[in-house]
């Protein structure tokens, strides 16, 4: 097959770049929240209750650095920080709802995999499930941090 000839259009300098822009654990989801709008850092931070402070400021930045997200900082007491989508940024919108509609279609997915192994209809690897409806099937055990009532 010569170099003109080629199976995928991606390469894989192009897959290693969508890794490295939206690689971290909480890039996707800062990128969602900031498609409903302008958030100030505290917002976000409250919104992500599982994030720490200095992984959060380091994802924005990352985010910030390239081009995705806009940060606007008002020169008021105390300081105003406001976080919002760039153009380029608001184009992986439609993006993050494709993703998202997989999952949720993954998720019902192993749900029915999770019911066909509770009837004893299939032999597939152990699923387990967790309170805030995330499937497993490698048995890690989930990571929500959410605690039951």
């Amino acid at each position: 097959m010569t170099k003109t000839q080629r199976l995928c259009p991606v390469t894989s300098t192009q897959i290693a770049l969508v890794q490295r822009l939206l690689g971290g654990k909480w890039k996707l989801v800062i990128l969602w929240r900031l498609s409903e709008g302008i958030k100030r850092f505290g917002v976000l931070q409250k919104q992500l209750p599982n994030i720490s402070q200095p992984i959060l400021t380091h994802q924005l930045r990352e985010l910030e650095r390239d081009k995705l997200i806009h940060r606007e900082v008002y020169n008021e007491l105390p300081l105003r920080v406001e976080y919002s989508l760039t153009s380029i940024g608001e184009n992986i919108v439609p993006v993050l709802v494709s993703v998202f509609s997989w999952i949720n279609n993954y998720n019902t997915s192993i749900q029915a995999l999770a019911d066909e192994l509770a009837a004893g209809k299939d032999s597939a690897p152990i699923i387990q499930s967790c309170h805030c409806g995330d499937y497993c099937i490698c048995g890690d055990k989930c990571d929500c941090d959410s605690t039951e009532k």
